[in-house]
Parts: C-alpha cells; sequence; structure tokens
C-alpha cells in the first residue's frame, strides 16, 4: 500500500470541521466558504487536479472548457477543482460528468455553478459548486490553464493539493503539510469524540467546551 493510499484513507475517516479545525491550529490556508453539495451526493477525497477558467474575450471557437483536463487523467484518486467561474454562468454539465464518471474521477468541486445538475445525479457523480444554473459556458467561458496553482474561493490551490468535500464545504490541504495536518485532526477528533460521550454522561457542557479543552489538544 502506497503512502499516498494511506493517506487518503485516513483523510476519508475524517470530515471537513475537523480538517478546518487543523488548518487553523497550525496557520494554514484552506477551508473555504460556499462550495457544498449541489446535489445529495456523497463526500469527495482526492488529489487535485486544478483548473482554470475565465471570461471568453474572442469569437475564435474554442476547445471545449475541461475536457482536455479529463481527458488526460489516467489516475482514479483525482478530483477536478475549477476555479474563475462567473456567477450564473455553468462551468460544468452532464455530458462532461459522464466522462469524467468514464475516467473514475472522484468527484468535482466548482468555484462556480453547473447546469444539467440531474445528469450529474442521475450517474451519482460527486459535485460540489456554489448554484445550478441553465446558461451555457459556451462563448462566455474558456479553459485558461491546467495543472497550475489557481485561485479557488480566497484559497490557493495547487496541482496535487488534497481535497475534502462533504455536506458543509470544501477545504484543502497543501500537499506539503498532510501528514502534520492529519496527524493533528486526527488528534481532534478523537479529542471531540470524547467530549460528546461526556456530555451525554451529564458533564457540564461549559466545562466540557472551555477554550482550555481546545488549545490543549496541539500540546500533548
Amino acid at each position: 500500500m502506497t503512502k499516498k493510499l494511506v493517506q487518503l484513507m485516513k483523510l476519508e475517516k475524517l470530515d471537513t470541521n475537523t480538517v478546518s479545525d487543523a488548518l487553523d491550529f497550525l496557520g494554514l490556508e484552506g477551508a473555504t466558504f460556499g462550495i457544498r453539495p449541489l446535489w445529495d451526493c456523497k463526500k469527495i477525497v482526492g488529489l487535485a487536479s486544478t483548473v482554470k477558467l475565465g471570461p471568453k474575450e474572442n469569437k475564435n471557437s474554442t476547445v471545449h472548457l475541461i475536457t482536455p483536463v479529463i481527458d488526460a487523467i489516467v489516475d482514479d484518486d483525482r478530483v477536478l477543482v475549477i476555479a474563475g467561474g462567473t456567477n450564473g454562468v455553468s462551468c460544468w454539465g452532464d455530458i462532461i460528468a459522464n466522462a469524467a464518471k468514464q475516467k473514475q474521477i472522484q468527484g468535482t468541486v466548482i468555484d462556480g455553478c453547473s447546469r444539467d445538475i440531474d445528469g450529474s445525479k442521475d450517474i451519482e457523480y460527486p459535485l460540489y459548486g456554489k448554484g445550478v444554473t441553465m446558461i451555457s459556458a459556451r462563448n462566455r467561458i474558456i479553459q485558461l490553464d491546467s495543472g497550475c496553482p489557481i485561485l479557488y474561493a480566497g484559497v490557493t490551490v495547487n496541482e496535487n493539493d488534497y481535497v475534502i468535500a462533504d455536506r458543509c464545504g470544501t477545504v484543502f490541504i497543501p500537499s506539503k503539510c498532510i501528514d502534520e495536518v492529519l496527524a493533528l485532526a486526527e488528534k481532534i477528533d478523537a479529542r471531540q469524540n470524547n467530549m460528546l460521550k461526556a456530555v451525554r454522561s451529564g458533564k457540564s457542557v461549559a466545562e466540557v467546551m472551555h477554550d482550555k479543552k481546545f488549545e490543549a489538544i496541539n500540546k500533548k
């Protein structure tokens, strides 16, 4: 079993709340706001394949956005991370969802909108973003780059950074920090589970949730 697979398995056992807390303790960016499931889909965990979009400024025909990235993927642990969308304009649809599913891509997180949402739902393809629209990207948005650093919902995301997305939102972990973040997140998860047990046993919630309890997590 490779180190990368072990890391992804550990990340799969966590949630975005816990990972966000670990990033906070370590002074790292990565947690975003407003990127949530666009249908009632499963959690996404994987490695980022970044895509940078932008407005189309001429009438020349172009390759459909995102399709070259999908065609190039050969691993089954990838998450498409798409930035540069325009409010109210789609940058994802059912045909590319089917292509991504065929390539065993784990899911897509869009800093923007999707159309044809039932197309992703019908094939159970996990999709996260800002919202749903019917307005096409054609002649409005093009792909500018891929495999590059992108600014996504205020967070810089690099190719091969780690991604976790669930009902609470979407979080990115810098690849160089993954082991440190996972180790701390596992400690936070264990501590929070113990705090839940304490509250359910009748202990004072004011005492259980005192700031000193959280501050102690990173000291042991």
